[in-house]
Protein backbone atom coordinates (compact mmCIF):
# COMPACT_ATOMS: atom_id res chain seq x y z
CA UNK A 1 0.00 0.00 0.00
CA UNK A 2 1.54 3.37 -1.20
CA UNK A 3 0.52 5.18 2.16
CA UNK A 4 2.42 2.81 4.67
CA UNK A 5 6.15 4.95 4.29
CA UNK A 6 4.17 7.96 5.53
CA UNK A 7 2.07 6.08 7.93
CA UNK A 8 5.40 5.13 9.54
CA UNK A 9 6.84 8.32 9.51
CA UNK A 10 3.43 9.90 11.41
CA UNK A 11 4.17 6.84 13.95
CA UNK A 12 7.49 7.86 14.43
CA UNK A 13 7.30 11.70 14.50
CA UNK A 14 7.65 13.05 18.02
CA UNK A 15 5.34 16.45 18.16
CA UNK A 16 7.09 19.55 19.42
CA UNK A 17 3.60 21.01 21.25
CA UNK A 18 -0.28 19.95 21.37
CA UNK A 19 -1.11 21.59 18.33
CA UNK A 20 1.29 19.57 16.58
CA UNK A 21 0.01 16.95 17.93
CA UNK A 22 -3.76 17.24 17.34
CA UNK A 23 -2.00 18.09 13.41
CA UNK A 24 -0.47 14.39 13.33
CA UNK A 25 -3.67 12.70 15.23
CA UNK A 26 -5.33 14.58 11.83
CA UNK A 27 -2.79 13.59 9.19
CA UNK A 28 -3.00 9.81 10.26
CA UNK A 29 -6.81 9.57 10.30
CA UNK A 30 -6.92 11.39 7.47
CA UNK A 31 -4.29 9.62 5.54
CA UNK A 32 -5.71 5.93 6.28
CA UNK A 33 -9.14 7.14 5.27
CA UNK A 34 -8.75 8.52 1.83
CA UNK A 35 -6.42 5.74 -0.50
CA UNK A 36 -5.64 9.22 -3.15
CA UNK A 37 -4.81 11.18 -0.23
CA UNK A 38 -1.94 12.22 -2.40
CA UNK A 39 -3.86 13.33 -5.05
CA UNK A 40 -4.70 17.29 -5.39
CA UNK A 41 -8.22 16.11 -7.06
CA UNK A 42 -9.13 15.14 -4.01
CA UNK A 43 -11.17 18.03 -3.27
CA UNK A 44 -11.58 17.95 0.53
CA UNK A 45 -7.71 18.10 0.78
CA UNK A 46 -4.64 16.62 0.25
CA UNK A 47 -1.18 15.72 1.76
CA UNK A 48 1.69 18.29 0.38
CA UNK A 49 5.57 18.17 0.97
CA UNK A 50 7.17 21.06 2.27
CA UNK A 51 11.00 21.76 3.46
CA UNK A 52 12.59 24.04 6.00
CA UNK A 53 15.79 25.10 4.46
CA UNK A 54 18.80 26.18 6.86
CA UNK A 55 22.08 27.19 6.19
CA UNK A 56 25.03 24.81 7.36
CA UNK A 57 24.99 27.16 10.83
CA UNK A 58 21.52 26.67 11.09
CA UNK A 59 21.41 30.39 11.66
CA UNK A 60 19.36 31.28 8.71
CA UNK A 61 16.41 29.92 6.91
CA UNK A 62 15.35 30.13 3.31
CA UNK A 63 11.61 31.49 2.80
CA UNK A 64 9.62 32.42 -0.29
CA UNK A 65 7.11 34.89 -0.87
CA UNK A 66 4.74 33.47 -2.48
CA UNK A 67 2.82 34.74 -5.57
CA UNK A 68 -0.78 33.89 -4.98
CA UNK A 69 -0.86 34.06 -1.24
CA UNK A 70 1.26 36.75 -0.67
CA UNK A 71 3.10 35.82 2.26
CA UNK A 72 6.64 34.43 3.30
CA UNK A 73 6.57 30.64 3.60
CA UNK A 74 8.92 27.76 3.47
CA UNK A 75 8.98 26.23 0.00
CA UNK A 76 7.16 23.15 -0.52
CA UNK A 77 3.87 21.75 -2.58
CA UNK A 78 1.30 18.91 -3.79
CA UNK A 79 2.19 15.52 -4.19
CA UNK A 80 0.40 15.04 -7.61
CA UNK A 81 0.33 11.31 -6.76
CA UNK A 82 4.23 10.84 -5.40
CA UNK A 83 3.75 8.92 -1.84
CA UNK A 84 7.45 9.65 -1.18
CA UNK A 85 7.02 12.77 0.65
CA UNK A 86 10.28 13.45 1.19
CA UNK A 87 11.23 13.37 -2.47
CA UNK A 88 8.24 15.78 -3.00
CA UNK A 89 9.80 18.88 -0.56
CA UNK A 90 13.34 18.12 -1.90
CA UNK A 91 11.69 18.34 -5.61
CA UNK A 92 9.61 21.47 -4.31
CA UNK A 93 12.92 23.27 -2.83
CA UNK A 94 14.62 22.40 -5.79
CA UNK A 95 12.25 24.11 -7.96
CA UNK A 96 11.10 26.67 -6.26
CA UNK A 97 15.14 27.85 -5.27
CA UNK A 98 17.23 27.07 -8.25
CA UNK A 99 19.46 25.32 -5.81
CA UNK A 100 21.06 21.86 -7.22
CA UNK A 101 22.42 20.91 -3.85
CA UNK A 102 20.26 20.43 -1.00
CA UNK A 103 21.07 18.39 1.13
CA UNK A 104 18.40 15.91 3.21
CA UNK A 105 19.37 16.35 7.24
CA UNK A 106 17.08 13.89 7.98
CA UNK A 107 14.37 11.20 6.51
CA UNK A 108 12.18 12.26 10.12
CA UNK A 109 8.88 14.62 9.57
CA UNK A 110 10.77 17.88 11.21
CA UNK A 111 6.94 19.77 11.62
CA UNK A 112 3.59 18.73 10.62
CA UNK A 113 0.66 21.61 9.70
CA UNK A 114 -2.67 21.51 8.51
CA UNK A 115 -4.04 24.98 6.34
CA UNK A 116 -7.14 25.77 4.99
CA UNK A 117 -6.54 26.74 1.20
CA UNK A 118 -8.89 29.38 0.13
CA UNK A 119 -11.12 28.86 -3.15
CA UNK A 120 -9.45 30.08 -5.92
CA UNK A 121 -10.81 30.07 -9.96
CA UNK A 122 -13.57 27.51 -8.81
CA UNK A 123 -11.29 25.36 -6.31
CA UNK A 124 -13.20 25.39 -3.26
CA UNK A 125 -11.58 25.64 -0.45
CA UNK A 126 -9.65 22.43 1.46
CA UNK A 127 -6.93 21.85 3.83
CA UNK A 128 -3.85 20.99 3.17
CA UNK A 129 -2.06 18.08 5.59
CA UNK A 130 1.29 19.51 5.25
CA UNK A 131 4.27 17.40 5.96
CA UNK A 132 7.65 18.87 6.20
CA UNK A 133 11.19 18.02 6.60
CA UNK A 134 14.95 19.82 7.28
CA UNK A 135 16.73 19.99 4.84
CA UNK A 136 19.94 22.58 4.57
CA UNK A 137 21.63 24.43 1.76
CA UNK A 138 24.50 26.08 0.91
CA UNK A 139 23.53 30.00 1.88
CA UNK A 140 26.33 31.28 -1.25
CA UNK A 141 24.84 29.15 -3.99
CA UNK A 142 23.29 31.49 -6.21
CA UNK A 143 18.69 31.45 -6.11
CA UNK A 144 16.40 31.55 -8.80
CA UNK A 145 12.91 32.75 -8.28
CA UNK A 146 10.16 30.54 -9.66
CA UNK A 147 6.92 31.63 -11.11
CA UNK A 148 5.37 30.68 -7.91
CA UNK A 149 7.18 32.88 -6.04
CA UNK A 150 8.01 37.21 -5.89
CA UNK A 151 10.95 36.80 -4.24
CA UNK A 152 13.57 34.45 -1.96
CA UNK A 153 15.34 35.56 0.59
CA UNK A 154 17.38 34.08 3.37
CA UNK A 155 16.83 35.06 7.24
CA UNK A 156 18.14 35.18 9.96
CA UNK A 157 15.88 32.35 12.18
CA UNK A 158 16.09 35.36 15.02
CA UNK A 159 14.08 37.86 12.18
CA UNK A 160 11.48 34.98 10.69
CA UNK A 161 8.47 36.90 12.67
CA UNK A 162 8.96 39.69 10.97
CA UNK A 163 7.99 38.11 7.77
CA UNK A 164 5.90 35.79 8.86
CA UNK A 165 4.58 35.06 12.95
CA UNK A 166 2.02 32.58 12.02
CA UNK A 167 1.63 29.64 14.93
CA UNK A 168 2.88 27.18 11.43
CA UNK A 169 6.15 29.15 10.94
CA UNK A 170 6.92 29.79 14.24
CA UNK A 171 6.53 26.42 15.47
CA UNK A 172 9.75 25.54 13.04
CA UNK A 173 11.33 28.48 14.49
CA UNK A 174 11.04 27.09 17.86
CA UNK A 175 12.43 23.92 17.32
CA UNK A 176 16.04 23.30 18.07
CA UNK A 177 17.78 21.81 15.07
Amino acid sequence: MHRNQLIDLLKKHQPFNKQETIFTEQITTFVNENPDCFERSLLIGHVTGSAWIVDKSRQFTLLTHHRKLDKWFQTGGHCDGDADVLNVALKEAQEETGLSDIQVISSDIFDIDIHEIPERKGVPAHLHYDVRFLLEADINEPLTISSESTDLAWVAISEVQKLNDSDSIMRMVLKRI
